[in-house]
């Protein structure tokens, strides 16, 4: 299954309508639609500097992490609606010790598309492999800086070379396996001229998809200035030099084609909140959900779901209302 053109096509449906008549079908026959992210370990071994993990107030109660046994109550409960799995969401999942397990889990129940957002400071070439032969279908890796300086200031504790090595490894292991290698790129003002020379210091052959994304207030951060009005003059030209890249290279963009694009309503967006669910050590889905009693089904029931669903057929853009800038991005595939 290819994740990203199914993104496409929901940029492409421009009927909501359709869209959650598509969603409350796939309810109601038990069948896959949500894309579940789920958080095993609650923790991360760097401190980047646009993340909330430099808000020491936030990390004192950000602590936990799943037991063997309710990773595989997690996955009886939700394993069999995900369309996508993935592993990662806000945390550092390579900290989580039954990681290749879990993966292994998720293949159990036949997830179609398994993805690891991670840092790659803590992946070996042994442990990709590991990840890999458990049935990995892709590693998202987040990054803050092209070059070491910009790399290691946003992105404290990292190592530029340790990063740099597991590139290395995804670039031999292609050859030896199927998977795909994300890159999501967080840029703000002082690190997106940096990406003019993105392909200077990434192997086009190490990886297979770029995504482009501004900085967005997510806490307390380190690093808290949010105004990127003044790349807009600059923007679409260093995009459009990455798209050709991209093309040369046969990598798919994701990137906004503006700065203003960026605030305008993503219509995409509006089916997002019905299919995002997110799980972990202290959080699971829907607030109130017992799910080591209850199943997806009971509980679904209980809040009346699949009627929402259905009633969200016959609402207007205004009522369904969303101020989210998720999927605010175009899928250029090269």
């Amino acid at each position: 299954m290819d994740i990203y053109k199914l993104l496409k096509l929901n940029k492409k449906i421009k009927n909501h309508r359709v869209k959650f008549l598509g969603l409350y079908i796939l309810h109601k026959l038990n069948k896959r639609y949500l894309a579940v992210n789920l958080d095993p370990v609650l923790a991360c071994n760097l401190r980047c500097k646009m993340c909330y993990f430099t808000d020491k107030e936030y990390v004192k109660k950000l602590k936990g992490q799943f037991k063997e046994e309710e990773i595989k109550r997690v996955a009886e409960t939700v394993f069999s609606r995900a369309l996508k799995l993935q592993v990662g969401c806000g945390t550092e999942p390579t900290l989580y010790k039954k990681l290749p397990e879990l993966i292994a889990l998720g293949k159990v129940y036949k997830v179609p598309y398994i993805s690891l957002t991670t840092n790659a400071n803590l992946l070996t070439e042994t442990k990709i492999v590991e990840l890999l032969k458990a049935g990995l279908n892709e590693f998202t890796i987040s990054l803050h800086g092209v070059k070491r300086e910009s790399y290691e200031s946003f992105m404290k504790k990292a190592d530029y070379d340790k990063f740099h090595a597991a590139f290395n490894a995804f670039k031999k292991l292609k050859k030896q396996y199927d998977f795909k290698v994300r890159i999501n790129y967080t840029f703000n003002k002082d690190n997106f001229h940096e990406l003019k020379d993105f392909f200077s210091y990434f192997d086009g052959d190490s990886f297979d998809i770029l995504q482009v994304r501004p900085i967005q207030k997510i806490g307390n951060t380190e690093y808290n200035n949010f105004d990127i009005s003044s790349l807009k003059d600059s923007y679409s030209e260093i995009i459009q030099g990455i798209s050709k890249h991209c093309k040369s290279n046969k990598i798919t963009l994701l990137a906004p084609k503006s700065i203003t694009e960026l605030a305008h309503k993503n219509e995409a967006s509006f089916i997002f909140d019905y299919t995002f669910c997110y799980v972990s050590p202290t959080s699971f889905w829907k607030e109130n959900f017992n799910w080591k009693e209850e199943s997806f089904n009971e509980f679904s029931k209980k809040i009346g779901w699949s009627k929402l669903l259905f009633s969200n057929i016959f609402k207007s853009k205004k009522q369904l209302d969303t101020t989210s800038n998720k999927l605010n991005y175009d899928v250029n595939f090269n």
